[in-house]
Order: structure tokens, then C-alpha cells, then sequence
């Protein structure tokens, strides 16, 4: 009879952000995966009164892998995953503890890779244009005593997510004399060739199948913000008017409809070169608007993948947002892999604008279990998560598990005594 495959999810506690521990075992063979570490710098989780840094987070999970690691091994990974840069998927990547790690392979969006022009073109205008918006927002700060109004606050947290995370993504790829214990490959996904998007796990049966961020021209093309955002620098010969029918980027308190919402590709060249950033400083609508079709951006840039084993899938994307999952949803095979999942990682922390209603109403399937990476920022207490997405969920009869109330359900879920993280664990 041959060996049961077990496949543990384990969800940090970090707060607003994301950090999994993924372990599949079968027999003697045993291979795991970290998918992001980082937690938002507004966002920290409270555990019993105490609030925790994300330094608090990563030797949670050292712990964790020494715990387990032969003797005489250092703590091992097999594969880490970096979706995106943004500071609550990979900031905790900037703590030195992670020198005593072992690491197999990194995989990293392709908008990382330094020999690709274009993708650093990309890369480095959405940090530069963060940068700037932020430093308008400090600058304002400065004149106001240190208060900043609600759009300000909420904009500024927004570009402090985008700046880069210098260190971390250092770490992730070995440069500048930072890295894990040794310096693993790192594979910028997706590739353009199609076959190398699927990764074999040294287990039979199991394999990883990357599908996004996207590269086609044509999700790079429909990036195409309405002239009548205050913004972006307008064709000196049309109005703003001329565009009365066309929706704005985002309304004051930064929800939006799911129909309203554009796709953002992953090339930003254009779209920066047109922000007038020295006319924002006077406009704080201007900024919020600014620092999110920024925060979208780099969302889209995301890893959007799938582990399958042995047929059972889970289902992980960062936080794609819709230009994203068109993307995926539009490619019948890409759609049949993300079809009835047994794992759902909720993206973009149960946002309005990143699980689309087609996935939850006729793809995701019944009975999944799914984890959403929550912890309170103040901001957002009102519309994230997103009350519709959890009630949409709940009709599917998919067992939701959330990082600030976890509930055990055992033997598929447990809880650390702790509440330093959840677990589901599935059998295949």
C-alpha cells in the first residue's frame, strides 16, 4: 500500500499581511515551502495584549523549521515564494535571523529580474513614484504638526507599501551582502516559456503550475486611467470634461465597485511619466488616488500559482487583483487548475477588489477551506474584509479560517495554544 500524502498549510498570525508554511509529506520525504513573510507597518497583530513585530513572526517560523530539521542541519526551506514587494509580503525578509536558514529556491515575480530592462523599468518607477508621494505626504505632515487627514493617512500607508523594501528583496536575491544561509537560484516567474511555468516537487505527483503575473501584451494594454483623474498630466487639448462617463480611479473612501474596478497591467513606464507629482502636493484626494492605482499596480505583479498533489489543489495569488484574474479565468487551462481547489489562500486580505465574483460563484467549487491573512488597520476596519466576499463564501460551505479569530476544527484545522498561528492540514 502505498505512502498517504499529508499536506499541512500553517498561517502565521502576523497581522495585516501575509506568511504560510506549507509541508507535504509522504513516507521519509518531506518538502516545504514558505510563501511570503511580511506584515503591514499599520497592521500588526495583538496577541494577548502584546503586539507583535514581524522580527516576533520570523523566529516563530525558524523555530518552527529547526524543530524539525535533522541534527546537525541547519532550519530548511525548500522554496520560497516572494509574490510581490509590497512591505506586508516581504518585509519580515529584512530580519538577519534568516542567515541561519537554509533555502532550496526562490521564486520572485519577474518584475524583479535586474537583467530585464524592461522589467526594471517597471520596478523602479513604481518604487521611485511611491518615494515621491510619499514625501509629498511627510512633507505635508511636517506643516501640519504630524496630523494628517483621513485621505492622507490612508495614502501615505499606501506608499509606504510600495516603497520597495529594499533589504528584504536583497535577501531574496542574494545581492549587497544580504542573503539567507547560502545563496539559492532564483527563478523570475512566470517564464516566457510556457513549460517551464511548472515546477516538479521531488515528490511524485506533486507539482507547482505558475500562472501569473501576467505577461501578455495585451493585459499590459489595458492599463488606460481615465483623463479625468486630477493626476495624471491631461492631452493639452482635451478637457476633462470630454470624459464626464468615465468612472474615477477610486471614490474618497477607497471602495469601488467590482464592475468599475480597471485592470492594472504590470507595465507602469507610461502611466508614471504622466503623473503631475508636483501638483499633488496641494491636492489630498489627488495623492489617495495616486498611491492607490500605485497599490493596484504592484498588486498585479504578483505570484499567481497553484501546488498540486497528486490532483488535490491549493490555490495561492498574493493579492492579483482583477486585471489578474482575467487573466487566469479567461485561459481554460489555467481556469480548470483554479476549478473546485481544495486550499484557498483569500487574496489581498478578502479586499472588494481581489476575489472576483465569476471565481466565487462558479469556479472555486463547495466545501474548500480557505485562510484569510487579516489583522486590523485602522483605515480599513470598515471595508476590509469585505462583508459580501465572506458571505458569498459561506454559502459555498467553504470553511474560512482567519488569522485574528481562528476557530479549531480538529483533525483538519488546530490552533496554536499561543494563537501564533492555524493550521489545516488535508490528506490525499
Amino acid at each position: 500500500m502505498p505512502d498517504q500524502t499529508t499536506v499541512a498549510v500553517r498561517m502565521y498570525n502576523v497581522g495585516f499581511g501575509d506568511c504560510f508554511l506549507v509541508t507535504i509529506t509522504r513516507g521519509l520525504q518531506v518538502w516545504r515551502m514558505l510563501v511570503d513573510c511580511g506584515v503591514h507597518s499599520q497592521g500588526r497583530a495583538t496577541i494577548n495584549g502584546v503586539t507583535r513585530d514581524i522580527s516576533d513572526v520570523v523566529h516563530t517560523v525558524i523555530a518552527d523549521l529547526t524543530a524539525v530539521a535533522a541534527a546537525g542541519s541547519p532550519p530548511h526551506l525548500d522554496v520560497v515564494v516572494a509574490t510581490h514587494h509590497h512591505q506586508d509580503h516581504i518585509s519580515g525578509f529584512a530580519v538577519d535571523e534568516w542567515t541561519s536558514v537554509d533555502v532550496g529556491q526562490v521564486l520572485v515575480p519577474f518584475v524583479e529580474d535586474t537583467s530585464d530592462p524592461a522589467a526594471q523599468a517597471l520596478r523602479n518607477s513604481l518604487v521611485s513614484t511611491a518615494t515621491q508621494i510619499h514625501g509629498f505626504i511627510e512633507a505635508k505632515a511636517q506643516t501640519n504638526s504630524g496630523d494628517l487627514p483621513a485621505p492622507l493617512a490612508l495614502a501615505s500607508a499606501l506608499a509606504a507599501n510600495s516603497m520597495g523594501n529594499a533589504k528584504a528583496t536583497d535577501r531574496l536575491l542574494s545581492r549587497n551582502g544580504t542573503q539567507f544561509k547560502n545563496t539559492p537560484p532564483v527563478m523570475f516567474v512566470p517564464n516566457r516559456d510556457p513549460a517551464k511555468n511548472v515546477i516538479a516537487v521531488p515528490i511524485e505527483g506533486v507539482s507547482i503550475h505558475l500562472l501569473g503575473p501576467s505577461r501578455d501584451p495585451k493585459q499590459l494594454a489595458l492599463m488606460d486611467p481615465p483623463v479625468s483623474a486630477q493626476w495624471l498630466q491631461l492631452d493639452p487639448d482635451q478637457h476633462p470634461d470630454d470624459d464626464d462617463e468615465t468612472p474615477t480611479i477610486f471614490d474618497p473612501i477607497y471602495v469601488v465597485a467590482d464592475e468599475d474596478v480597471q485592470s492594472i497591467p504590470s507595465e507602469l513606464r507610461d502611466a508614471r511619466a504622466s503623473l503631475r507629482l508636483t501638483q499633488l502636493g496641494t491636492d489630498d484626494d489627488a495623492l489617495l488616488d495616486a498611491a492607490a492605482v500605485l497599490e493596484r499596480s504592484v498588486n498585479n505583479t504578483s505570484v499567481y500559482f497553484v501546488l498540486d498533489v497528486s490532483g488535490m489543489r491549493l490555490l495561492f495569488v498574493g493579492d492579483s487583483q482583477e486585471g489578474a484574474w482575467e487573466h487566469v479565468l479567461d485561459d481554460p487551462v489555467s481556469k480548470a487548475l483554479v476549478s473546485s481547489v481544495a486550499f484557498y489562500k483569500i487574496g489581498h486580505h478578502g479586499s472588494h477588489n481581489a476575489t472576483p465574483k465569476p471565481f466565487v460563484e462558479s469556479v472555486l467549487g463547495q466545501g474548500a477551506y480557505a485562510m484569510l491573512p487579516w489583522g486590523l488597520v485602522k483605515q480599513w476596519e470598515n471595508t476590509i474584509p469585505k462583508a459580501e466576499l465572506l458571505t458569498a463564501l459561506a454559502q459555498l460551505n467553504t470553511h474560512v479560517v482567519r488569522a485574528d479569530a481562528p476557530v479549531a476544527a480538529p483533525p483538519a484545522v488546530v490552533v496554536d495554544p499561543g494563537l501564533l498561528w492555524s493550521q489545516v492540514t488535508f490528506t490525499v
